[in-house]
């Protein structure tokens, strides 16, 4: 093979070698990035990992809120009208933040409490972000289907 060649085999051989690198490192990092979102029931229910980050969608239940005194930690509880988790927020709540108004917040469990890293509120309380809403709409239809009698057919 002669010195000409050889240096272009390197060259691709290289140039194939960093791309490789290039799409595993995006690939890792696209895959920490990515947060799913749950419900309390779903949260509860297991479908979560107790050490995965993720997103917790929900209203905030009325009369959950509570600050701890001299500090910026606040806990209130996150439902979705079958189930209801405790949440831990240790930085300043959106503007918008408001009992019985849907959040979403960003974050992992850590015994049996949500610890958010953030929370996003929506703008007025009749509205309700779309994954959330779908996802309570499957919850409660799976609750409200009756159960048919034993030997009917349709």
């Amino acid at each position: 093979m002669n010195p000409t060649r050889r240096r272009r085999l390197l060259f691709v051989l290289l140039a194939v070698v960093v791309a490789s690198l290039a799409t595993a490192l995006i690939a890792m990092a696209l895959q920490r990035n990515v947060a799913y979102l749950y419900t309390p029931a779903e949260v509860l229910r297991g479908d979560a990992s107790e050490r995965a980050r993720f997103r917790l969608g929900g209203m905030v239940e009325k009369n959950s809120f509570q600050r701890e005194s001299g500090s910026l930690v606040s806990r209130f509880r996150v439902t979705d009208g079958d189930a209801q988790l405790t949440v831990v927020y240790g930085k300043i709540l959106p503007d918008l933040f408001r009992e019985g108004q849907a959040v979403v917040a960003t974050g992992t469990m850590k015994d049996g409490v949500f610890v958010a890293e953030d929370v996003l509120a929506k703008h007025d309380e009749a509205y309700m972000p779309k994954e959330v809403a779908d996802k309570m709409g499957k919850a409660h239809q799976k609750h409200d289907v009756p159960d048919a009698p034993a030997g009917s057919a349709n």
